[in-house]
C-alpha cells in the first residue's frame, strides 16, 4: 500500500496511506487547516496559530502507534483487522465537524461538534472514500468510536479517559504556546496501554506501572486549563467572540445552520460585511474587556452559577440587565463560567502485576486519589468572572448574591425591576 510521509514538528515523520491521503484531500477536512486549535487563545499566546488539521493528523499517527505498540505485544489477538481500521480512521475524523474558533459556539448552545460530523462523515465525499474502502457500514461505524458509543474493543483509544486525542492535543498545545505545563509521558502512557478481559469482553486498559504516567497526564492538564485554556484573557476574547456571534444570529444577520461551515477568518470577514460592530472592531484589534470581577469555583457553593455555563438566553438577559444598571449598553458587560468539564474522567481498566484486573473509577485508587485530586484541580482552576468594555464601579457581594442564586430565582429577578436594588 502506498504512503506519504509528512514532515511534523512535533511527532517528526508522519506516514499517510492511501485511505487517510484520500480523506485529508476531501474539502472537509481540508477546512481544519483554517480553524485554530485554541481558538482565540494566540491573542494571549501569539504561537498558538497551529490549527485543528494539526492535531488530527497527530491523532492520527499516535493510533497508529498505539496499535503497532498493541500488536508487538501479542494483545490484538482476536481482535479483527477491521476494528483496528476504523480507530485509526475516528483519529483522523474526530474533529472535522468544529466550528470556527474551536469550542466557543458550543457554549452559546449550537449542536455539538460530534454532531455536526455526522453528516459529514455520513453522507458526501468523506463517506463515499470510507464505503468504497472499508464497506457500506463504516461511516456509521466511525461516528459511534467518535461518540464513545461503539462496542469496539478498542473504543477507549478515541473516547476515554486516555484517548489519543488528550494525548495529542496536550503537547502539541503546550509546545505552540511555549508554555512548560503540557508535559506528559506520552511514551510511558502508549507503552503502558494493553488489552484486557473484563466481564467476558475485551477492552483498553492500563498497566499498573502506567498509573504514575496517568499522574502526569492530570497534571499537565491542569496546568493548560488553569493558564492557556481558562486564561482570564482567553476567557474575555472567548466571551465577546461568543456574544458576538448570538448577537448576529439574535438580528439574523447569520444562519446558525451554517456556522460548522466557516473558517475563523472567514467567519469574521462575513461579519464585517454584513453586521459590523464595535464589539467585532474592538475584538480584531485586542482591545479586550477587562475583569471587572472574579471569583473562584472553590469560593462558591456547589452547583452555583451553573445557569452562566448552560443557559444562554439568561445569561444573555442577566448581562444586559446588569449593564443598564452599571450604566453600560447591552453586550459591554459580559458573564464568562467555562462549561464545566472533568480534568481526568476515569472509568479504565488496571491490568495488575500479578494479571488481575481491577477497575480504576470514581472511587479512588492507589496511594494518590486521581479522582479526588482531578476534583480539586478542576474547581481551582475555574472562575467566575464578570468582564467589562471599561471600568465600571460594582458592589461585589450585590453581583455575587444574584449570580448564586437559583436559576429560577435568577429568571424572577430578571423580569422584575431591577437585578441589584
Amino acid at each position: 500500500m502506498s504512503s506519504e510521509i509528512i514532515r511534523y514538528p512535533l511527532w517528526n515523520n508522519i506516514p499517510l496511506d492511501d485511505l487517510a491521503m484520500r480523506l485529508v484531500d476531501t474539502s472537509a477536512f481540508q477546512r481544519l487547516r483554517y480553524v485554530r486549535q485554541l481558538g482565540l487563545a494566540f491573542l494571549v499566546y501569539p504561537g498558538a496559530t497551529h490549527t485543528r488539521f494539526e492535531h488530527a493528523l497527530g491523532t492520527h499517527h499516535l493510533a497508529r502507534r498505539a496499535l503497532a505498540l498493541l500488536d508487538e505485544r501479542g494483545t490484538l489477538r482476536g481482535i479483527p483487522r477491521e476494528a483496528c481500521d476504523l480507530v485509526r480512521v475516528a483519529a483522523l475524523l474526530h474533529d472535522i465537524g468544529h466550528y470556527p474558533f474551536s469550542h466557543a459556539l458550543e457554549e452559546i448552545g449550537a449542536m455539538h461538534h460530534e454532531e455536526v460530523a455526522r453528516p459529514l462523515i455520513t453522507e458526501g465525499p468523506v463517506a463515499d472514500v470510507l464505503r468504497g474502502s472499508l464497506g457500506e457500514s463504516t461511516p456509521e461505524d466511525v461516528m459511534q468510536l467518535i461518540r464513545g458509543t461503539s462496542s469496539s474493543p478498542l473504543q477507549r483509544l478515541i473516547s476515554g479517559s486516555l484517548d489519543l486525542d488528550k494525548l495529542d492535543y496536550l503537547r502539541r498545545d503546550a509546545f505552540m504556546c511555549g508554555v512548560p505545563y503540557g508535559e506528559i509521558d506520552v511514551d510511558r502512557l502508549m507503552n503502558s496501554l494493553t488489552v484486557v478481559q473484563v466481564d467476558g469482553r475485551s477492552e483498553i486498559g492500563l498497566v499498573e506501572k502506567g498509573l504514575s504516567a496517568l499522574e502526569s497526564l492530570l497534571f499537565a492538564r491542569y496546568q493548560m486549563y488553569r493558564n492557556v485554556y481558562w486564561h482570564h484573557a482567553v476567557r474575555s476574547a472567548t466571551a465577546m467572540y461568543k456574544r458576538l456571534v448570538e448577537d448576529a444570529v439574535h438580528a439574523g444577520s447569520l444562519d446558525a445552520r451554517t456556522l460548522a461551515a466557516f473558517t475563523d477568518e472567514g467567519l469574521l470577514h462575513d461579519l464585517a460585511g454584513r453586521a459590523p460592530t464595535p464589539l467585532l472592531g474592538a475584538l480584531r484589534e485586542r482591545r479586550l474587556y477587562k475583569r471587572a470581577l472574579q471569583c473562584p469555583a472553590a469560593d462558591l457553593p456547589a452547583d452555583a452559577a451553573e445557569w452562566i455555563a448552560d443557559d444562554p438566553p439568561l445569561t444573555r438577559a442577566v448581562e444586559d440587565a446588569l449593564a443598564r444598571e452599571l450604566g453600560l449598553n447591552p453586550g459591554e458587560l459580559l458573564l464568562d463560567y467555562p462549561a464545566k468539564t472533568q480534568m481526568l474522567g476515569l472509568d479504565m481498566p488496571v491490568q495488575q502485576r500479578n494479571g488481575d484486573v481491577r477497575r480504576l473509577t470514581s472511587q479512588g485508587e492507589g496511594v494518590i486519589n486521581l479522582p479526588k485530586l482531578s476534583e480539586e484541580f478542576y474547581r481551582s482552576a475555574r472562575w467566575l468572572r464578570l468582564f467589562a468594555c471599561r471600568p465600571v464601579q460594582l458592589k461585589r457581594d450585590a453581583i455575587l448574591d444574584v449570580i448564586t442564586r437559583s436559576r429560577d430565582d435568577v429568571r424572577r429577578a430578571v423580569d422584575g425591576r431591577s437585578l441589584l436594588s
